[in-house]
């Protein structure tokens, strides 16, 4: 996420582990907003272990859904959170204060380009991460289900 084009550097006080410790501490008060854009915390489950995992994530809207990206900076292989929410797609999310269950999919043909723009208006970075790699970078939808 060291790609974002602005004339500011990034701040990194923030970020893995200690952005979720903090960010679920505070009640959000402290990592929501994350570089100037909000940020959410995934809760996951392990595909092989059954381990709770937790990822703070850049998040964007589409009405009630939240919007996240599987980018992991272009890297060529989808990340680990990724291919856990497919192969159980009931997943946690706390944006701010507020933890919900939501049920994840990944977006496909018009409405993934579609929601893409919306993440990109948020994080314009995610289209140079597109650019160095070979696949397709997945855009999650997450719906709440309460």
């Amino acid at each position: 996420m060291t790609d974002q084009p602005t004339s500011i550097p990034l701040d990194l006080s923030l970020f893995g582990d200690e952005h979720v410790q903090r960010y679920l501490e505070t009640g959000g008060e402290v990592g929501h907003e994350w570089n100037g854009v909000p940020t959410l915390v995934l809760t996951t489950t392990g595909r092989t272990s059954g381990a709770t995992r937790r990822h703070a994530m850049i998040y964007g809207r589409d009405g009630d859904a939240y919007l996240i990206i599987a980018s992991q900076g272009g890297a060529p292989t989808h990340p680990n959170w990724y291919l856990n929410l497919v192969a159980e797609p009931n997943v946690r999310i706390q944006v701010g204060a507020d933890d919900m269950a939501a049920v994840a999919r990944t977006a496909e043909g018009e409405e993934k380009e579609r929601l893409w723009k919306v993440m990109t208006a948020t994080w314009p970075s995610f289209d140079v991460y597109q650019s160095r790699t070979e696949r397709q970078i997945p855009l999650v939808v997450l719906e709440p289900t309460a």
